[in-house]
């Protein structure tokens, strides 16, 4: 029988105890509830006695000596405050006397002194008897030991504070549920990515962290974990302070008991949303890179057929074709990748400069194909490589499908600064006829449109006209000169 259940045993035998007497004149020295609970108590495996209506207690039962090591005599009235601490005494006193005076229940915890001198505390519990009348003429009492009970109490509470202070340190949100799931701690890195107020997010609330596209997918992998017991791990967006989404690794792992039973889950969100763009970023340079190796080759063959058709002879092929692919390659070094030690040093500080320079392969030398008109905007190494990446990938497919791929093609590129924006205009004609606009677009549209759109904060649209492809692109003019 635990505590609780003890307590509540004594508590309904004394009720029926005082039921059966009801009626009956009260006599304390005889009354059939006093002589019952002695009986009771002197084979209860805890401190029992019996007050008067006053208080003052006039028996108590042989463990209560055995562990105060007292006797009967030295007991009797209120001498037993001789064995309560007296730092706690004069609060035990308080409430006692409110107890008695109010005729109520009382419960109250202190230690007591034992034969050995050692405190050790004790839950006491004390109930009234009245008479019929309703005049209370008995106060019943048991003194528990609660020993163990407080030192697992402090176990846990110093296990709990060591769990908080290791979770507050950790560099990562950690949170635990219940068996069920029902989530009800989460550590401060939580709070604090999240800036959501303090047990908002507890029971089921944490789903509406996630963005709305995760929410269904991250519910059903923690209902298969809750179902199974297997390990939780999903990749999803969560919600930063900020309100931006970023992408979270979430886990969890089952605590178990000795009977391998689920007691706790115990998990973790880990911030990835860096190496997560990182990572997107290498698959999409690693698509580029093989991109522009098959772009090489087909300029190249390019270049070959329209140096043949416009060579004397073979040292002038060999000498426009060599110029070609030399000006080809510095086109490449503008429009590769580049990191802020890498980039070229160019004394290219305009649009014009820059693709003169760029599209010098694909000129020839009696006529001009690529005319390059409008405002000569300023432009700085940061800017030109996405610039150059754009109009390198518009030349490269020109040549290999448009109008560069025709003798009598030629390319207009227009540019025009309109307050903030400059407007440029990449028009193709004398080419192939465009019957239609294609049915899918390949890398290259795609690496266009992260240049202006992504690296330039601009917006570019295609219009397939049937005479030739017309490219209109607007890009900021904050965006093409770094402000120091």
């Amino acid at each position: 029988m635990n505590l609780k259940e003890q307590s509540e045993f004594q508590r309904q035998f004394l009720k029926r105890r005082v039921e059966a007497t009801e009626g009956l004149p009260f006599d304390p020295s005889t009354s059939p509830g006093e002589a019952d609970f002695k009986l009771l108590a002197e084979n209860l495996p805890t401190l029992c006695w019996i007050a008067r209506g006053d208080g003052y207690i006039v028996w108590y039962n042989s463990r209560w000596h055995e562990y105060c090591g007292t006797k009967p005599d030295d007991m009797e009235g209120w001498s037993w405050q001789s064995v309560h601490d007296p730092v706690q005494l004069p609060k035990v006193m308080e409430r006692w006397t409110a107890a008695i005076s109010s005729g109520s229940a009382f419960e109250m915890t202190f230690p007591l002194r034992g034969a050995d001198g050692i405190f050790r505390p004790f839950l006491t519990r004390i109930v009234p008897i009245n008479d019929k009348d309703g005049k209370i003429v008995r106060w019943f009492g048991v003194n528990t030991e609660i020993t163990a009970q407080v030192f697992a109490e402090t176990a846990l509470q110093l296990s709990e504070a060591k769990f908080r202070v290791l979770t507050d340190a950790m560099p990562q949100m950690v949170w635990s549920t219940l068996p069920d799931g029902f989530h009800d701690y989460y550590n401060a890195q939580w709070y604090e990515f999240t800036g959501v107020p303090f047990g908002s997010t507890d029971g089921e609330a944490w789903n509406g962290m996630f963005h709305k596209d995760d929410q269904e997918r991250a519910w059903k992998a923690w209902r298969h974990s809750l179902e199974t017991g297997e390990p939780y791990e999903i990749e999803y967006r969560l919600r930063h302070h900020s309100g931006v989404y970023r992408w979270t690794l979430g886990r969890a792992l089952p605590v178990r008991n000795k009977l391998g039973e689920i007691i706790r889950w115990i998990g973790t969100c880990t911030d990835i949303d860096e190496s997560k763009k990182a990572t997107e970023r290498a698959e999409l340079l690693s698509h580029e890179l093989s991109h522009r190796i098959k772009n090489i080759f087909a300029v190249i063959a390019g270049l070959i057929r329209l140096s043949v058709r416009q060579a004397k002879s073979t040292g002038e092929f060999a000498s426009q074709l060599g110029s070609r692919i030399e000006a080809l390659g510095r086109a490449h070094e503008f429009a590769r990748p580049h990191s802020a030690d890498s980039s070229p040093k160019t004394s290219a500080s305009t649009l014009n400069n820059l693709l003169i320079d760029l599209l010098q392969a694909y000129q020839t030398s009696d006529t001009s194909r690529i005319f390059v008109t409008g405002d000569d905007v300023e432009i700085d190494y940061t800017s030109a490589t996405s610039l150059a990446l754009l109009f390198h990938e518009l030349a490269t497919n020109a040549a290999k499908y448009g109008s560069l791929s025709s003798p009598a093609g030629v390319v207009a590129i227009h540019a025009a600064a309109h307050g903030a924006d400059v407007q440029i205009t990449w028009r193709e004609q004398g080419g192939p006829k465009i019957a239609s606009e294609p049915e899918r677009f390949g890398f290259g549209s795609r690496l266009t449109s992260l240049s202006v759109e992504q690296q330039l904060s601009g917006q570019i649209k295609r219009h397939w006209d049937r005479d030739g492809l017309l490219v209109d692109i607007s890009i900021p003019r904050s965006r093409l000169v770094r402000i120091s």
